[in-house]
Protein backbone atom coordinates (compact mmCIF):
# COMPACT_ATOMS: atom_id res chain seq x y z
CA UNK A 1 0.00 0.00 0.00
CA UNK A 2 1.47 3.34 -1.11
CA UNK A 3 1.29 6.42 1.11
CA UNK A 4 -0.21 9.55 -0.37
CA UNK A 5 1.91 12.69 -0.64
CA UNK A 6 0.04 14.23 2.31
CA UNK A 7 0.55 11.09 4.42
CA UNK A 8 4.27 11.11 3.66
CA UNK A 9 4.45 14.78 4.59
CA UNK A 10 2.59 14.17 7.88
CA UNK A 11 4.77 11.19 8.70
CA UNK A 12 7.94 13.25 8.20
CA UNK A 13 6.48 16.02 10.35
CA UNK A 14 4.97 13.99 13.18
CA UNK A 15 6.91 10.71 12.98
CA UNK A 16 9.78 11.82 15.26
CA UNK A 17 7.29 13.21 17.78
CA UNK A 18 5.33 9.95 17.80
CA UNK A 19 8.56 7.98 18.22
CA UNK A 20 9.73 10.13 21.13
CA UNK A 21 6.31 9.91 22.84
CA UNK A 22 6.24 6.15 22.39
CA UNK A 23 9.75 5.80 23.80
CA UNK A 24 8.84 8.05 26.73
CA UNK A 25 5.74 5.95 27.45
CA UNK A 26 7.81 2.76 27.48
CA UNK A 27 10.32 4.30 29.90
CA UNK A 28 7.56 5.58 32.20
CA UNK A 29 5.73 2.22 32.22
CA UNK A 30 8.97 0.32 32.86
CA UNK A 31 9.95 2.69 35.65
CA UNK A 32 6.55 2.36 37.32
CA UNK A 33 6.78 -1.43 37.04
CA UNK A 34 10.07 -1.57 38.92
CA UNK A 35 9.10 1.11 41.44
CA UNK A 36 5.84 -0.66 42.27
CA UNK A 37 7.49 -4.08 42.55
CA UNK A 38 7.51 -5.10 46.23
CA UNK A 39 11.00 -5.06 47.74
CA UNK A 40 12.14 -8.56 48.66
CA UNK A 41 13.32 -8.77 52.27
CA UNK A 42 14.18 -11.63 54.59
CA UNK A 43 12.43 -12.16 57.93
CA UNK A 44 14.24 -11.62 61.22
CA UNK A 45 13.61 -14.73 63.30
CA UNK A 46 12.93 -14.82 67.01
CA UNK A 47 12.35 -17.83 69.31
CA UNK A 48 8.57 -17.43 69.16
CA UNK A 49 8.69 -18.08 65.39
CA UNK A 50 10.46 -21.45 65.75
CA UNK A 51 9.17 -24.87 66.81
CA UNK A 52 9.18 -25.07 70.61
CA UNK A 53 11.08 -28.36 70.63
CA UNK A 54 14.12 -26.58 69.15
CA UNK A 55 14.19 -23.77 71.72
CA UNK A 56 15.17 -23.77 75.38
CA UNK A 57 12.10 -23.25 77.53
CA UNK A 58 13.17 -19.96 79.13
CA UNK A 59 13.29 -18.09 75.80
CA UNK A 60 10.49 -19.75 73.79
CA UNK A 61 8.17 -16.77 73.83
CA UNK A 62 10.62 -14.01 73.00
CA UNK A 63 9.21 -12.18 69.98
CA UNK A 64 11.98 -9.77 68.96
CA UNK A 65 15.52 -8.54 69.46
CA UNK A 66 16.93 -12.07 69.33
CA UNK A 67 20.63 -12.31 68.47
CA UNK A 68 23.33 -14.96 68.52
CA UNK A 69 25.03 -14.89 71.91
CA UNK A 70 28.74 -14.24 72.19
CA UNK A 71 30.87 -17.35 72.06
CA UNK A 72 34.51 -18.40 72.39
CA UNK A 73 35.33 -21.77 70.82
CA UNK A 74 38.31 -23.59 69.31
CA UNK A 75 38.53 -24.32 65.59
CA UNK A 76 40.23 -27.09 63.58
CA UNK A 77 43.56 -25.28 63.83
CA UNK A 78 43.47 -24.96 67.61
CA UNK A 79 42.69 -21.23 67.36
CA UNK A 80 40.34 -19.63 69.85
CA UNK A 81 37.64 -17.82 67.85
CA UNK A 82 35.05 -15.46 69.29
CA UNK A 83 31.90 -13.85 67.94
CA UNK A 84 33.99 -10.77 67.21
CA UNK A 85 35.64 -12.68 64.35
CA UNK A 86 32.28 -12.53 62.52
CA UNK A 87 31.68 -8.84 63.07
CA UNK A 88 30.35 -7.24 59.87
CA UNK A 89 30.18 -10.66 58.23
CA UNK A 90 27.32 -12.79 56.99
CA UNK A 91 27.68 -16.45 57.88
CA UNK A 92 25.94 -19.80 57.49
CA UNK A 93 25.97 -22.17 60.47
CA UNK A 94 25.12 -25.78 61.18
CA UNK A 95 25.54 -28.34 63.98
CA UNK A 96 27.08 -31.75 63.28
CA UNK A 97 29.49 -34.39 64.59
CA UNK A 98 32.26 -36.17 62.74
CA UNK A 99 31.05 -39.71 63.47
CA UNK A 100 27.43 -39.03 62.44
CA UNK A 101 26.42 -41.81 60.02
CA UNK A 102 23.27 -40.37 58.42
CA UNK A 103 22.52 -36.69 57.75
CA UNK A 104 25.89 -35.15 58.64
CA UNK A 105 27.80 -36.43 55.58
CA UNK A 106 25.14 -34.89 53.33
CA UNK A 107 25.17 -31.65 55.31
CA UNK A 108 28.95 -31.44 55.12
CA UNK A 109 28.85 -32.10 51.38
CA UNK A 110 26.36 -29.27 50.96
CA UNK A 111 28.49 -26.97 53.12
CA UNK A 112 31.31 -27.83 50.72
CA UNK A 113 29.05 -26.87 47.83
CA UNK A 114 28.32 -23.51 49.49
CA UNK A 115 32.03 -23.02 50.15
CA UNK A 116 32.72 -23.41 46.44
CA UNK A 117 29.83 -21.17 45.36
CA UNK A 118 30.78 -18.41 47.82
CA UNK A 119 34.57 -18.71 47.59
CA UNK A 120 35.03 -15.22 46.09
CA UNK A 121 32.74 -13.53 48.63
CA UNK A 122 35.01 -12.70 51.54
CA UNK A 123 32.15 -11.24 53.59
CA UNK A 124 30.27 -14.57 53.69
CA UNK A 125 31.64 -17.34 55.91
CA UNK A 126 30.69 -20.87 57.06
CA UNK A 127 30.56 -22.30 60.59
CA UNK A 128 30.01 -25.85 61.86
CA UNK A 129 29.64 -26.62 65.59
CA UNK A 130 30.31 -30.13 66.86
CA UNK A 131 27.58 -31.45 69.18
CA UNK A 132 30.02 -34.07 70.53
CA UNK A 133 32.95 -31.84 71.47
CA UNK A 134 34.29 -34.46 73.90
CA UNK A 135 34.89 -36.71 70.86
CA UNK A 136 35.62 -34.06 68.24
CA UNK A 137 38.95 -32.75 69.49
CA UNK A 138 41.06 -30.30 67.52
CA UNK A 139 43.01 -33.19 65.97
CA UNK A 140 39.82 -34.98 64.96
CA UNK A 141 38.39 -31.79 63.43
CA UNK A 142 41.67 -31.17 61.60
CA UNK A 143 41.59 -34.64 60.03
CA UNK A 144 37.91 -34.23 59.15
CA UNK A 145 38.54 -30.81 57.60
CA UNK A 146 41.35 -32.24 55.45
CA UNK A 147 39.15 -35.14 54.38
CA UNK A 148 36.25 -32.86 53.42
CA UNK A 149 38.27 -30.17 51.66
CA UNK A 150 37.56 -27.42 54.17
CA UNK A 151 39.04 -24.02 53.29
CA UNK A 152 40.29 -22.71 56.65
CA UNK A 153 39.92 -19.10 55.53
CA UNK A 154 36.23 -19.68 54.78
CA UNK A 155 34.95 -22.35 57.12
CA UNK A 156 35.50 -22.96 60.84
CA UNK A 157 34.72 -26.28 62.53
CA UNK A 158 34.27 -25.69 66.27
CA UNK A 159 34.77 -27.70 69.42
CA UNK A 160 34.60 -26.51 73.01
CA UNK A 161 32.52 -26.73 76.15
CA UNK A 162 29.55 -29.07 75.80
CA UNK A 163 27.43 -26.61 77.78
CA UNK A 164 28.42 -23.68 75.56
CA UNK A 165 27.60 -25.54 72.35
CA UNK A 166 24.31 -26.82 73.77
CA UNK A 167 23.26 -23.29 74.68
CA UNK A 168 24.31 -21.95 71.30
CA UNK A 169 22.21 -24.62 69.58
CA UNK A 170 19.08 -24.09 71.69
CA UNK A 171 19.33 -20.48 72.86
CA UNK A 172 21.00 -18.79 69.89
CA UNK A 173 20.67 -20.72 66.62
CA UNK A 174 17.43 -22.55 67.63
CA UNK A 175 18.20 -25.79 65.80
CA UNK A 176 18.47 -28.67 68.30
CA UNK A 177 16.17 -30.87 70.34
CA UNK A 178 16.87 -31.58 73.98
CA UNK A 179 17.82 -35.24 74.38
CA UNK A 180 16.03 -35.83 77.66
CA UNK A 181 17.02 -39.50 77.70
CA UNK A 182 20.73 -38.70 77.81
CA UNK A 183 22.88 -36.59 80.09
CA UNK A 184 22.73 -32.89 80.77
CA UNK A 185 23.58 -30.74 77.73
CA UNK A 186 23.05 -33.66 75.36
CA UNK A 187 21.03 -32.78 72.28
CA UNK A 188 19.74 -34.06 68.97
CA UNK A 189 20.86 -31.71 66.23
CA UNK A 190 18.74 -31.09 63.15
CA UNK A 191 19.57 -30.77 59.47
CA UNK A 192 19.04 -27.00 59.58
CA UNK A 193 21.47 -24.52 58.11
CA UNK A 194 21.05 -21.05 59.59
CA UNK A 195 21.70 -17.75 57.79
CA UNK A 196 23.07 -15.05 60.12
CA UNK A 197 23.32 -11.38 59.18
CA UNK A 198 25.96 -8.77 60.08
CA UNK A 199 24.01 -7.86 63.21
CA UNK A 200 24.10 -11.49 64.48
CA UNK A 201 20.40 -12.03 63.73
CA UNK A 202 18.80 -15.14 62.21
CA UNK A 203 17.51 -14.45 58.69
CA UNK A 204 16.67 -17.94 57.45
CA UNK A 205 16.52 -21.70 58.10
CA UNK A 206 17.25 -24.25 55.36
CA UNK A 207 17.25 -28.04 55.07
CA UNK A 208 20.96 -28.82 54.82
CA UNK A 209 20.24 -32.16 53.13
CA UNK A 210 18.23 -30.66 50.27
CA UNK A 211 19.83 -29.39 47.05
CA UNK A 212 16.99 -27.03 46.20
CA UNK A 213 17.20 -25.49 49.66
CA UNK A 214 20.87 -24.76 49.03
CA UNK A 215 19.93 -22.83 45.90
CA UNK A 216 17.35 -20.89 47.90
CA UNK A 217 19.99 -20.17 50.54
CA UNK A 218 22.35 -18.76 47.93
CA UNK A 219 19.54 -16.56 46.60
CA UNK A 220 18.80 -15.33 50.11
CA UNK A 221 22.49 -14.51 50.63
CA UNK A 222 22.24 -12.24 47.57
CA UNK A 223 19.08 -10.60 48.94
CA UNK A 224 20.73 -10.07 52.31
CA UNK A 225 23.89 -8.60 50.78
CA UNK A 226 21.80 -6.26 48.62
CA UNK A 227 19.95 -5.02 51.71
CA UNK A 228 23.22 -3.52 52.96
CA UNK A 229 23.61 -1.58 49.72
CA UNK A 230 20.08 -0.15 49.46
Amino acid sequence: MKLSADSKKNFKRYGPIIFIMSLFSIIVITTFYFVLQPKVTLPIYSPSMVSEELVEEDIRYIKKYHKINDFSLTNQNGQLITQEFYQNKIYIADFFFTTCPDICPIMTENMGYLQNELKSQTDVLLVSFSVTPNVDSVDVLRSYADLKGVDDSKWNLFTGSKKDIYELARKSFLVAKNDGDAGRYDMIHTENFVLIDKESRIRGFYDGTNEEEMKKLLTDVKILKQSYLD
